[in-house]
Order: C-alpha cells, then sequence, then structure tokens
C-alpha cells in the first residue's frame, strides 16, 4: 500500500511541477559559470593588467570611484592578484533596495566600462529563483524544491532493485532496449546518477525559499546560533543618515586580520550610520571560493567587534557559511561545478521520459478497460475459475480480462482480481487457477504484486486440490527473462499444484505466443477461441507515386507516397500499414566490403533460393563486423536478424483506390538515410515493390455517431488525421476542426492545396495553423489549441471527438498539458473514458 501510494504520488507531482523543475535545472545550469561566461565576453571590461605595486588601498580607491563617479560606495569587492576588475556596488537610491554595480580597475580606479550579457544572466537567476514572478514565484519555486527532495526520496525506495549489492542494477543503462522499458531505464537510473546531485542542490536551495528552513539549518549547524544572522532581505530597506566610513582605518584592520595571504576582501557598509561594516574575506590557501572570513567592525573607528575565521569552525559550522558553494558545486571545485551543471542540465529529461512512462500507462488503462466490457463478476460463493494477475504497465491485466472473456464465452464462471488481492486462502479454495503476471525489470515481481510474492511465496501450503497454468510477460533483453513468472510457477508446483499445460512465455507482446495460450485455453474448454489472433501476411505493394511535399525546406524532405495492392484490399481510416523495410544497394555492399564474400553467392532464406545480395537486403547489418568475419555466406545470413517493421499511419482511404503514406527522410550523423525512410523514399524505385500489411488501429476509428472533431497534429502526423478528414467528408459531414503545426508557411505547409479547398467548400469549419520558424517567439499546436480555449469548451460541449497524430515528444504532450490547464484533469479523464480523446503518436 505504501509503494502504491508513494507510486500515485511519484507521478502526480511529476506531471504537475516537473515542468518548473525542468526550467529551474535549466536556468540554473546557465548560471553555474556565469562570471567565466562575462569575462570571456567581456575581456576588456572584466580583465585589467596586474600591476607590480599592488592594487590600491581601499581609501585611495574609494575616493577616487566616488570623486569620479559622485556617488557613496556601499559595497565594495577586490581581488588583490587575480588581474579582475573590482567590484562596486553604490549606495542605492531613496525608495530602492540596491544600488548600481560598476567594475573599476584596482589598481588605477579607473571605470571599465558596462558588462554584456549581464542582464541575461539576471534574468535567469530571476527564473531560476523566483520564475520572474516575485514572492509568488519564491513560493512556487520552494514547493518544487521540496517535491524534488521528495523525487529523490521516493524514486529511491521505488526503484530500489532486488540484486541491490550489484553497482551494476543500480548504475548501468541498456541502450539495446527500446519503447517503455527504455524509458524506464533511462529514468531510473538516469536518476540515481543524479540523486545526491539533486539532493544537494534542494537541501541547500531551500534556505533561500523559506525563512524558517534558513533558521532551522543555522541552529542545526552554527557553532553558536544564537550569534547569527539569519539571511533576510525582503522587507522594506532601513531609513536613516547615511554612514561614514574611515577606509585607511578599515584596511588597517583588515590586512592585520589577514595578513599577506589575503586574496580577496567584500566590503559592506552599513545601511545607515550607527551600524556596523562587514568584512568578508578570503585567504589564497582558502579551500574554495565560499570559505569566506567574516570581520564585523566599526566603518569609523576600524575597531573589530567580532572576528570569525573559516578554519577556527567546526564541521558543521563551515558547512553552513559554504551553503552556496555546496548548492552549485564548487565546495569540490571546478569538477564539482560541472557535475551539478551536468545534473541540473538533465532535469528535463525526467520530465519527459515521466510524461512518457505517464502516458504509456493511461493508454494501457484505456485497453484494460475495453478488455473488460461485457465481463460481469461472480458472487463470492460461485464456483469460478481465478485469474490473477500481476501488472506493471497494464498489459498483463488487459490480457487476464481477454482470458476471463475467453473462458466465460466458454460457459465457464471466471474471477478475476489482481494478485496482491489473492490470499492462501483463495489458492487453497480454487480448484483451477490461471495467472497472466509480468515481470519488471531483471527478474523482479511488478510492483503492485511484491507483497504476494513476499508474504504469499515465503509460505508452504498445501495446493493438491489447485491445477493451473501460468502465462509470463517478459523482455529476452534482460537475463532473468520471466523471472518473476518463473518464480510462481515453480512455488506452485513444489506445493502439490498441477499444471494444466506448460508455462507459455511471451517476450514483448510476441502474438505467436499469445495465440498459443489462446489454443491452450481451447483445448482446456472444449471450444476454439471466438477470436484467435492470427497475424495477417505481408503483400507486395507497387509504389505508384513519390512526390516531395516541402522543395526547399530547412527541414529533412517529406514525401508522399502512393501505393497499390496486389489484389483487392480494403482497410479503414485511421488504420496503420507495418512496412517490411529493406537495405540500400550501398549500404549492402559497404557491409560486405572486407568480408571477402561475393555478393551473388546461392544462399537459402526462409526456404527460398536467393543470392547474398537479395538475402542482406532483409537483414539488419552490425557496424561491427569482426565476429562475421570468415564465415561462408550461408552461415552470415544465418548470423543475422530480420529487420524489425516499421508503422505508418495511413493517409487515404479505401474508396482513393490507392494507399497514401507521408514519410519524413530521416538522417543519421554518419549522413546515412533511416532504414525504413530511406527505403520508402529513396531506396526502392517507383515500379518496384514494397512488402507491408495493413493493421486495425480501433482506438483512432471515427466516432460511430455524426458528432463534431477535432483534430491536432505536426508533421507527418497529418496523414491519420487527413485520412479521418477524407472519409467524412465522403460520408457529406463538415464540422470538423483542423489544428496543424510544421517549420515554414512557404515550404512546409503539406496538403495546402487540399486543405485550402476544404476550407472554402466548407468541409473545414475552421482550419488553425501554427509554423514555428516564420516569427521570432516560435508557435506550436499546443499555442493555437491555448488561444482557442474557449472555442475548444464550445465544440466539447457540443459532444466533439478530440484526435491527435503526431510526435509525442512536444506536440502531443503539449496538447495534453493544455487540455489539462483547460479543461481540468478531471474532465480530461472523463473524455478518455468515453472515448472522445484519442491519440496516434509516436
Amino acid at each position: 500500500m505504501l509503494k502504491k501510494s508513494l507510486f500515485q504520488l511519484h507521478w502526480f507531482f511529476g506531471i504537475s511541477a516537473g515542468l518548473v523543475l525542468a526550467l529551474m535545472g535549466i536556468t540554473g545550469a546557465a548560471v553555474s559559470f556565469q562570471d567565466e561566461i562575462l569575462r570571456t565576453l567581456n575581456p576588456s571590461v572584466l580583465h585589467v593588467e596586474k600591476q607590480i605595486a599592488g592594487v590600491l588601498p581601499p581609501a585611495e580607491l574609494v575616493e577616487k570611484i566616488e570623486s569620479a563617479s559622485g556617488k557613496i560606495v556601499s559595497m565594495l569587492w577586490v581581488e588583490t592578484d587575480s588581474g579582475n576588475a573590482a567590484r562596486v556596488i553604490f549606495t542605492a537610491p531613496p525608495g530602492e533596495r540596491r544600488g548600481q554595480m560598476r567594475y573599476f580597475d584596482p589598481y588605477t580606479a579607473e571605470f571599465m566600462g558596462d558588462v554584456t550579457g549581464q542582464d541575461f544572466f539576471g534574468l535567469m537567476l530571476q527564473l531560476h529563483r523566483f520564475l520572474a514572478m516575485g514572492d509568488t514565484g519564491r513560493q512556487i519555486t520552494g514547493a518544487c524544491t521540496l517535491i524534488l527532495v521528495f523525487f529523490c526520496l521516493s524514486g529511491l525506495y521505488l526503484r530500489w532493485p532486488r540484486q541491490w549489492k550489484s553497482w551494476r542494477a543500480w548504475l548501468t543503462l541498456d541502450w539495446k532496449k527500446k519503447g517503455r522499458s527504455f524509458n524506464w531505464d533511462l529514468h531510473s537510473v538516469a536518476g540515481t546518477w543524479c540523486l545526491v546531485f539533486y539532493l544537494l542542490a534542494a537541501l541547500t536551495g531551500l534556505s533561500w525559499s523559506y525563512e524558517w528552513y534558513n533558521k532551522g539549518l543555522t541552529r542545526l549547524l552554527s557553532d553558536s546560533p544564537q550569534n547569527e544572522r539569519v539571511r533576510s532581505g525582503r522587507g522594506p530597506a532601513p531609513s536613516g543618515p547615511a554612514p561614514t566610513a574611515d577606509y585607511a582605518a578599515m584596511w588597517s584592520s583588515i590586512y592585520s586580520a589577514a595578513g599577506p595571504g589575503l586574496s580577496s576582501y567584500n566590503v559592506r557598509m552599513p545601511p545607515v550610520a550607527g551600524q556596523p561594516a562587514t568584512v568578508f574575506y578570503l585567504l589564497k590557501d582558502s579551500p574554495h571560493d565560499q570559505a569566506r572570513n567574516q570581520i564585523t567592525l566599526d566603518p569609523v573607528t576600524g575597531a573589530v567587534s567580532r572576528h570569525d575565521r573559516y578554519s577556527d569552525k567546526s564541521l558543521k559550522a563551515q558547512l553552513l557559511t559554504s551553503i552556496y558553494a555546496l548548492h552549485v558545486g564548487s565546495y569540490f571545485g571546478l569538477l564539482g561545478r560541472i557535475i551539478l551543471t551536468i545534473a541540473a542540465l538533465s532535469m528535463p529529461l525526467f520530465f519527459v521520459t515521466g510524461w512518457l512512462l505517464y502516458l504509456d500507462r493511461r493508454r494501457k488503462k484505456r485497453q484494460i478497460k475495453d478488455a473488460r466490457k461485457g465481463l460481469e463478476q461472480p458472487g463470492s460463493d460461485a464456483p469460478a475459475w481465478l485469474i490473477g494477475f500481476a501488472s506493471q504497465s497494464g498489459f498483463a491485466e488487459q490480457l487476464a480480462w481477454q482470458t476471463a472473456g475467453q473462458l466465460q464465452a466458454a460457459g465457464l464462471p471466471v474471477k478475476v482480481q489482481p494478485l496482491a488481492d489473492v490470499s492462501e486462502q483463495d489458492l487453497r479454495d480454487s480448484s483451477n487457477a490461471l495467472f497472466v503476471v509480468s515481470t519488471f525489470g531483471d527478474g523482479e515481481a511488478p510492483d503492485s504484486a511484491r507483497g504476494f510474492e513476499r508474504k504469499v511465496l515465503g509460505r508452504a501450503p498445501s495446493l493438491e486440490s489447485l491445477n493451473y497454468a501460468v502465462l509470463g510477460l517478459g523482455d529476452r533483453q534482460y537475463q532473468h527473462f520471466c523471472g518473476f513468472a518463473r518464480r510462481l510457477h515453480t512455488w506452485l508446483g513444489e506445493h502439490g499444484g498441477k499444471t494444466l499445460f506448460a508455462p507459455v512465455e511471451v517476450d514483448g507482446g510476441d502474438p505467436y505466443a499469445l495465440r498459443h495460450w489462446q489454443q491452450q485455453l481451447g483445448l482446456l474448454t472444449g471450444q476454439a477461441p471466438v477470436d484467435t489472433w492470427q497475424a495477417p501476411s505481408y503483400d507486395n505493394w507497387t509504389l505508384t507515386r513519390r512526390e516531395l511535399m516541402n522543395p526547399d525546406s530547412s527541414g529533412a524532405p517529406v514525401y508522399l507516397l502512393g501505393l497499390t495492392a496486389p489484389s483487392t484490399s480494403s482497410w479503414l481510416a485511421g488504420d496503420l500499414v507495418e512496412v517490411l523495410p529493406r537495405n540500400g544497394a550501398w549500404a549492402i555492399e559497404h557491409f560486405l566490403d572486407g568480408l571477402g564474400i561475393d555478393g551473388r553467392a546461392a544462399v537459402e532464406l526462409d526456404g527460398l533460393a536467393q543470392s547474398l545480395e537479395q538475402a542482406l537486403a532483409s537483414r539488419q547489418l552490425p557496424e561491427n563486423r569482426a565476429h562475421l568475419v570468415g564465415l561462408h555466406a550461408q552461415a552470415l545470413v544465418n548470423a543475422l536478424v530480420p529487420l524489425a517493421l516499421r508503422e505508418y499511419s495511413i493517409a487515404s482511404i479505401a474508396a482513393d483506390g490507392v494507399l497514401e503514406l507521408i514519410v519524413r527522410q530521416e538522417l543519421h550523423p554518419n549522413g546515412s538515410l533511416g532504414i525504413g525512410s530511406g527505403w520508402l523514399t529513396e531506396h526502392v524505385p517507383v515500379g518496384g515493390h514494397i512488402s507491408l500489411r495493413v493493421r486495425r488501429n480501433s482506438g483512432f476509428h471515427l466516432p460511430n455517431e455524426a458528432v463534431p472533431m477535432i483534430l491536432l497534429g505536426n508533421g507527418t502526423g497529418l496523414a491519420g488525421l487527413r485520412s479521418l478528414l477524407k472519409a467524412r467528408i465522403a460520408d457529406g459531414q463538415q464540422r470538423h476542426w483542423l489544428l496543424f503545426g510544421e517549420r515554414n508557411r512557404e515550404h512546409d505547409f503539406l496538403c495546402r492545396a487540399e486543405l485550402e479547398e476544404w476550407l472554402i467548400n466548407g468541409d473545414l469549419a475552421r482550419l488553425d495553423l501554427a509554423f514555428s520558424r516564420d516569427q521570432a517567439e516560435k508557435i506550436y499546436v499546443q499555442d493555437r489549441l491555448r488561444e482557442s480555449a474557449g472555442e475548444l469548451k464550445k465544440w466539447l460541449a457540443d459532444g466533439a471527438v478530440i484526435y491527435i497524430c503526431g510526435s509525442l515528444q512536444g506536440m502531443a504532450s503539449g496538447v495534453d498539458q493544455v487540455l489539462n490547464e483547460v479543461l481540468g484533469a478531471d474532465e480530461v479523464e472523463r473524455l478518455i473514458e468515453q472515448g472522445r480523446y484519442r491519440r496516434d503518436v509516436y
């Protein structure tokens, strides 16, 4: 229960506070090396020529500066031997808290000029601390910083691996993983790498957000908290007569206290007369740039009332003095600053991956609800087949309900429940049980089933009356594939359970393994499954058209492809195609170069005789070929795995007589084209054949009723929306609102003539466009939707259905955020449950 609650809070805070934390991370990183960047940008202002005679004493320096400027110095910061300009802050004008800052040559007191870039870094610091919103922003950033501490601690607890003693389990990232597995791995492993640095930044940063926290740190760490002055500065500026100063007397006290090892000093005058001045100074052998010593003295006489040496303090008091150095990493030297900066720049990574995982869970929950339709749980006293599931992402739960549907269709009562709710007594009372369980990570039980594994699998009940079967879901990228399912199967057998049939293990949703499970259930019930999954075969479609849609675009080329089927074929608007891509001739030639094998050599692949070149066209060609050197042609083919299929949204309707795709070329850093896009847009000739099959995408089909439609997409995401529009227009319906985005109107307005014609004819009631590069401030689809919040509510009140097609990162997540802002999370969830918010994103 604790883990589930922590998980819910973790993702809820992630999707609400994650964006602010990402902004704080980026802006914090921007100011990390502010001084070095400013010195690089302003060498003639911030660098001075060192002189043998040394810097001017403060009395002479201040006298010259005040004489030349006509202003009173309130703060003077001088580095005695660095070659950097001295910083001066003048007394603030009446009603203002801080005066003007200027840079002077500490050897001559000459004004060095204005600094370029200072306003930018000032803005970054304002955003970092207050979101540039004053005290309201301070409260927001403070709350988000507290949430960051919660993220670190809850994330550590939630990802605690079974093999916690292995550093690899904690810190290594498997780059071979894909999809949700990779996103989870990236989120958790990168989070572990950054955890200590985020905790350090958060626990120190809170001292600027909350007075109570600052006071608490002072009491906890200071050697004499009753004498410490807690940082303030938010109240009104004190009023009174201006202070007077004898800088010669103060300098005598400073030098006496610091000695010849003085590296820099910072004199801060009191705001009004009668108060002491404060001097911070660093020694040449100081451990870091914030290991400051502090002198409190009378600005008129120079008499020292208090002298706090950094070296005399206890470790905890040194840490209190070094709060800022700890926050930015300079406490640990240059390496510490670099590491903290990289960690800060990584903050958006967790916001993005967290959203991807969140959206995936929502999709799985929707599929589970669909699978439950029509199923009723029997009463508690009814004899029933127990179907227990343990799911991490929702797929196992979906399959459990589909399994229940197959048994119920055969007339058998079923009882479906999470494994977390299955007790030892439930297992004893059941005669027949089916377990659909996923494995999380490298052999671990899903979070929801850890309690079951600890409480139930740790016991030794007699299960002699139980007949069972196990369906395990896993990922072969992990060493302990289906580890939890195997442990469950072994435990059930060891305690008397009798297996109905051998466990079925599914790798990444393998349809053939799932079909085998359905067939085994059919043998048990004596009734074949009504809807047995069968993978459709690929057909050789002919490429009849290839048209460049964005000539002269600054982005990658986008092509409209037309394909015709070898026989009668049909599909519905919103469906997808699965394409088997092929390697181009150049890639095959490059791969064979150096292997010493003739590409014309005869080989056999899938029972068909063909040349090696033909066979390699359908195989993944690894860049590292060392393990393939010396193999003969057939062995080479056998050693390579097939190319993975590629999915594309269909951009036309069956009535068009041609299946159309909108495909953007993907260009790799080495100049080569992506496998799928390269094959479709360049390598296969017009008139050539492409192996593909149509796949139903029922979650993106048209609504059954003639309700209004709001369609949002960017780039090649227009494809799926175009097919929906074509189908509705062919049906005589016109209440459609399209929001589309790309780079530039002149070059990237895909299907422009068609869309404008639909708008003129009334087939499109509204067309909102977002061309991000046509103005200084980038505008995206989600921005257009936010601008039309009132219209959005009116359309939804009329029963409109929302469709999104395009990139998940950026557009789709941005639209989702706007919908939640405008409608509220509960309303968005209701739209999803009603099937009125549908997404086909990639």
